[in-house]
């Protein structure tokens, strides 16, 4: 019989996994969007990430574009989970120009994602470019450390 582990370092807490599947199902409901729903956040739009391991570092990718990464990006990690917070304005006034559509997305986006297991916050660099985020989560690689043998004394 053959078994199938995860490395403990790939895995996020149990509960923490819980809470980012629950996040992505509710803001993936059609019914979030129609307004009077007591649990919607008018404005707020999940952010789309890819996510991946390049050897070790823990690369996140978002695609942000039209903002200003200086002035409309917020990223903090702590407690072992890492926010995303992005907002996109409309300089001009839109109101008077007769849209027959409307389908360009402003206001606030937010996304929280689980750090890796040995993350350590101090060492995570973001940079922007062309409209991606990209986030760099270094992770040291955890061994498995030999057994400490305790000696027994007679008393």
């Amino acid at each position: 019989m053959s078994s199938v582990q995860r490395r403990r370092s790939d895995m996020p807490t149990p509960f923490a996994r819980l809470d980012r599947m629950f996040e992505e199902w509710m803001r993936a409901l059609p019914a979030r969007r129609m307004p009077g729903m007591a649990w919607e956040v008018p404005g707020e739009e999940l952010i789309r990430v890819d996510e991946y391991r390049e050897g070790d570092t823990q690369v996140i990718r978002a695609e942000l574009p039209g903002i200003d990464p200086e002035q409309d990006v917020e990223i903090t990690a702590a407690d072992g989970m890492l926010r995303i917070n992005a907002q996109r304005r409309v300089e001009e006034k839109t109101e008077d120009q007769g849209y027959t559509r409307h389908e360009l997305r402003y206001g606030s986006f937010t996304r929280t994602l689980p750090m890796p297991e040995g993350a350590t916050e101090a060492d995570i660099t973001a940079s922007y470019k062309d409209g991606m985020l990209e986030i760099r989560i270094p992770v040291a690689e955890q061994t498995a450390a030999e057994p400490t043998k305790i000696a027994v004394s007679k008393g």
